[in-house]
């Protein structure tokens, strides 16, 4: 319809510049229109001045009429047209880029036809021929790389991944010394390199190539289950218990049941049935499993496929956990004997993941010491010295009181948390937090709450337990897995005889339980935050030992939340040299992003270390990289690396200063190859209409694409010649002619003046 008013397709109007051929100045046209509306107006003022049939209304409504019909006829005067770029005949090279992915697999049609089916059944049915009638074509498939093609036949939608970006490039670089002036994409859209780049995009606009995209596939799935994110940390403690956030969305299968699990090979850690909500609707759901062993776990999270889904490659999503050998270190200062050590020391003494060293005051200038690694170690008291304290990951500190400790000690805990990064958890007694006098010590900084400005904090009361919110989702007061159970749970367990006024919690803290004392009322009893580069906590009673006590030896509530609570102080303490990638299981890609951040003996960012990794992989690969200073941050070295093969590899990162060794650190990831074509099946039609209309294209659906013959036409790149197309004798400006007097005889005749 448009071509038949216009006479030219819509592409000519988006491409051409608009001119005046007549030669003429357009001042004087509009001069013209104007004399024109002023004679017209004095003509009909004056011969309806005696006419009650011709109010002013109604001698407003005929002069815009004659005045438009004036101005369109001296508009066709001054000889309007377009002016436009069109590619000569066989002397451009059209470039055709057929999408041969593995997504181009997916079957969306009736009776099995697949999407590159689709894209073949498009260029077969003429379009191809018609723009080999008038350029040169060259035909190419693309994937993670582009290849140079004979005949379509040679396409089996077999290549692993889809760069849109990288083929455009190449392209690109081609038109430097071939006459490329124009590139049509076949494809779903579906990208896997991240789309294309703003650079790309400004090199095609400067040699003004468009590049026309024909889009197959559906946009949405009728009924599928894609998962779309499985977040669980990429380090963790033996036997810690993780949790793996699963999101996922689906279509077609409102409201049904489906089977989460989260497996290691064929061996399911953890399950549970799901209720599927509307479609399209992004749900996460929390599974709950244990780490196991230290060593690197492949693990899957997966959904049941269920009947009738199109694609079931995209129902699961592999991550790697690298579960850390090392034994965390955690230094317990108690200011008195009391049960509260007693049974804290017996909740963690099994775990052997944790290295639990003990201060006792026993007397006044007596300490007991236990877990210690010689006889030496804490000889003198508490650490003076940053080596010695920051020698351990977490901290601990009972009922003591702040003077207790010099002012130096004070500081150097605040440090601890602050630069060492380590966890620090103060514990309720009579000694402890504001009846201990830490709201004027160096560390009520770090404390996750605004001690009281008074005493007697410490009352002998009993008091139930509840969790908050927070704590229904938290790991550390996870005792069940199932959250319902564990509210539960926590409700039934036995009350502390007595708790501790933490005062008001900070506005970044989170408080996960809350103690109900007897006597009424609501006090926060467990409290996070983080600070620094470490994190800080109040467990405000000394009576948890009654969960323990007052219940059957089989019960491991008591020990579970302990040793949680002190997995959470010590499990993201960082080592002299911490290793991290922004992926450990790289998809479909072979770029590596390497970062260290490196510390020295007192923890102190290290900018002169010689920081390297060595690097172990599939095949007997073995290479060396060096790490370079980052420019922003200090201490941080990175490096830019290609792993060669799919397959696993590991990372282990030395740094060193002069002959001194800082530290080091090892890591694991795998690439695999192939994933990712399996995920995002719905064509993506946003980043094709994205990618023409940026360049000068045009999309287009498979059952229109024969219109992209004529279209292609225009363009200035490549070998181009600016041709004039007339506007003058459109239909449209008969129409409007015709419109034009046609109304104003109608609207005299109904009104009798005629």
């Amino acid at each position: 319809m448009f071509e038949f008013l216009f006479k030219y397709p819509q592409s000519v109007f988006a491409r051409g510049t608009f001119v005046l051929l007549s030669g003429l100045p357009k001042w004087l046209l509009l001069l013209a229109m104007l004399l024109a509306a002023a004679a017209l107006g004095y003509l009909i003022w004056q011969r309806a001045s005696g006419s009650a049939r011709m109010a002013g209304p109604r001698k407003a409504i005929v002069w815009i009429l004659q005045t438009l019909l004036a101005c369109l006829l001296l508009f066709m005067l001054w000889h309007p047209a377009l002016s436009i770029a069109t590619l000569r005949p066989q002397q451009n090279i059209v470039a055709v880029l057929v999408d041969d992915s593995g997504s181009m697999a997916q079957p969306d049609e009736a009776g099995g036809a697949t999407r590159k089916d689709a894209v073949a059944k498009v260029l077969n049915a003429g379009l191809l021929k018609s723009l080999q009638d008038r350029f040169q074509v060259r035909l190419y498939r693309m994937g993670d790389h582009l290849d140079r093609l004979d005949k379509l036949e040679q396409l089996n939608a077999s290549i692993p991944a889809t760069h849109i970006g990288d083929a455009l490039k190449q392209v690109v670089a081609d038109a430097a010394s071939l006459p490329i002036g124009a590139v049509v994409l076949a494809s779903d859209g579906s990208d896997n390199s991240g789309g294309v780049d703003l650079e790309t995009i400004a090199e095609i606009r400067r040699q003004r190539i468009p590049i026309h995209t024909i889009g197959v596939g559906k946009e949405q799935a009728s009924k599928d289950i894609e998962l779309s994110d499985v977040q669980i940390p990429a380090r963790t403690l033996p036997d810690s218990r993780l949790g793996a956030q699963v999101s996922f969305h689906q279509h077609g299968y409102n409201g049904q049941k489906a089977l989460l699990a989260v497996k290691e090979g064929a061996k399911i850690l953890a399950q549970q049935q799901i209720t599927l909500k509307g479609d399209g609707v992004e749900q996460t759901e929390t599974v709950l499993f244990n780490a196991g062993t230290a060593g690197v776990r492949t693990v899957e999270a997966s959904i049941t496929p269920l009947s009738g889904e199109e694609s079931t490659k995209n129902n699961a999503i592999q991550r790697l956990v690298n579960v850390d050998q090392r034994k965390p270190r955690i230094l317990y200062l108690e200011g008195e004997p009391r049960w509260e050590f007693k049974f804290l020391r017996r909740a963690v003494e099994d775990d052997r993941t944790i290295d639990l060293v003990t201060m006792l005051r026993t007397t006044q200038n007596k300490i007991y010491r236990q877990g210690i690694s010689d006889p030496k170690e804490l000889e003198d008291g508490f650490p003076t010295k940053v080596e010695e304290l920051f020698a351990f990951d977490g901290l601990i500190i009972g009922s003591v009181d702040a003077p207790y400790l010099t002012p130096g000690q004070q500081s150097l805990i605040k440090e601890f948390v602050d630069r060492r990064g380590g966890g620090v958890l103060f514990l309720g007694g009579k000694d402890a937090l504001a009846d201990g006098g830490w709201k004027q010590s160096a560390d009520v900084e770090l404390l996750p709450t605004i001690l009281p400005d008074r005493k007697d904090t410490f009352v002998r009361i009993g008091a139930t337990v509840e969790l908050t919110a927070a704590g229904r989702d938290s790991l550390i007061t996870r005792i069940e897995d199932d959250p319902a159970k564990n509210v539960e749970r926590w409700t039934k367990l036995p009350y502390v005889m007595n708790i501790q006024d933490p005062g008001q919690p900070k506005p970044g803290a989170v408080v996960l339980v809350d103690a109900k004392p007897t006597t009424g009322g609501r006090v926060p009893l467990l409290i996070t935050q983080n600070f620094g580069r470490g994190r800080s906590g109040i467990f405000a009673t000394g009576g948890s030992w009654r969960w323990q006590m007052l219940q059957p030896l089989a019960d491991k509530s008591h020990e579970m939340f302990y040793q949680q609570l002190l997995r959470w102080l010590v499990s993201d303490t960082p080592r002299k040299v911490t290793t991290s990638m922004p992926k450990s299981l790289i998809s479909d890609d072979s770029h590596i992003s390497l970062r260290a951040e490196v510390r020295d003996r007192t923890f102190l960012p290290a900018s002169d270390a010689k920081t390297e990794a060595h690097i172990l992989g599939p095949e007997g690969l073995a290479e060396s990289v060096e790490l370079r200073p980052d420019a922003v941050e200090s201490g941080v070295y990175t490096a830019d690396w290609t792993a060669p093969k799919p397959g696993s590899y590991l990372v282990e990162v030395t740094a060193t200063r002069g002959t001194e060794e800082l530290g080091r650190d090892t890591m694991t990831f795998r690439r695999e190859d192939g994933v990712a074509e399996n995920f995002h099946i719905g064509q993506n039609r946003e980043l094709l209409e994205k990618l023409s209309s940026e360049t000068g294209g045009k999309y287009y659906k498979p059952e229109d694409a024969q219109k992209l013959g004529k279209d292609i036409t225009y363009s200035d790149a490549g070998i181009a010649v600016r041709e004039t197309r007339d506007l003058w004798d459109m239909p449209i400006i008969f129409l409007l002619l015709l419109c034009l007097r046609g109304g104003e005889w109608l609207l005299r005749r109904k009104w009798g003046v005629i």
